[in-house]
């Protein structure tokens, strides 16, 4: 049997969401926040993975999630352990079959095998978090526990890579396995600012990439990954 993950804590605060994220959607989500929304739109209409049920880990609200795209599943689960979040993904989409699990997928080692295990049927998306929970010590463990308890499942993640107060002058293009340092001095040569490492680079063999300008000083590098179980 894999080993059980500890259950999911219920609080307002969480270092990937809280307050403060749901006061910068209200702000932001119709300016800022638009033109990454739609690149969510279009990677989640292209992943078409042959599932009646979705898991949704770290949904937050919902921000980034459409009716259309959850309409395609019968039956929801949403482990978020945000509770402002849970009422307000409730309401914003109040016809869509969503109900909460208490599974904290980024308990080690256990996190990922209980996924597996209590949602054998289950399409995994993982959205927007993976970058917030692990950094650059947990993300390898956790990711090397995820690609083998998931290995029969279809999961997707969008995802933070680089956190940066300006924009980078490029984006990169295919996947990334070489030194996550030495890409970020690429993508942000000669404009002199911070850039925080998230641990996530080329979680996968086949990435995409996009923008999220989260706040007026503040740019997100995500990373888009899906996997299939015939891959």
């Amino acid at each position: 049997m894999p080993p059980d993950a500890p259950p999911l804590a219920s609080h307002w605060l969480d270092a990937s969401g809280g307050l403060g994220y749901h006061w910068r959607a209200l702000r932001y989500r119709q300016r800022l926040w638009a033109p990454f929304l739609r690149q969510v739109g279009a990677w989640l209409a292209d992943w078409q993975p042959p599932c009646r049920k979705l898991v949704l880990v770290g949904p937050s609200a919902g921000y980034a999630l459409s009716a259309a795209f959850l309409d395609r599943f019968d039956h929801i689960i949403a482990l978020e352990p945000d509770r402002l979040a849970r009422a307000l993904l409730r309401r914003r989409f109040a016809h869509a079959p969503i109900r909460f699990g208490a599974i904290d997928a980024f308990a080690l080692p256990g996190g990922p095998a209980a996924l597996a295990a209590h949602w054998p049927d289950a399409a995994i998306l993982f959205c927007n978090i993976i970058g917030q929970r692990l950094d650059a010590d947990t993300a390898p463990p956790w990711r090397q526990a995820q690609h083998a308890a998931l290995a029969g499942h279809h999961w997707a993640s969008w995802h933070d890579v680089f956190s940066a107060p300006q924009p980078p002058r490029h984006l990169p293009t295919g996947a990334h396995e070489a030194d996550s340092t030495a890409l970020a001095r690429w993508l942000w040569a000669g404009i002199g600012c911070e850039v925080v490492d998230h641990g996530t680079l080329g979680w996968q063999a086949e990435a995409a990439y996009a923008l999220w300008h989260l706040a007026p000083a503040q740019w997100q590098l995500i990373e888009w990954v899906r996997h299939r179980p015939d891959r």
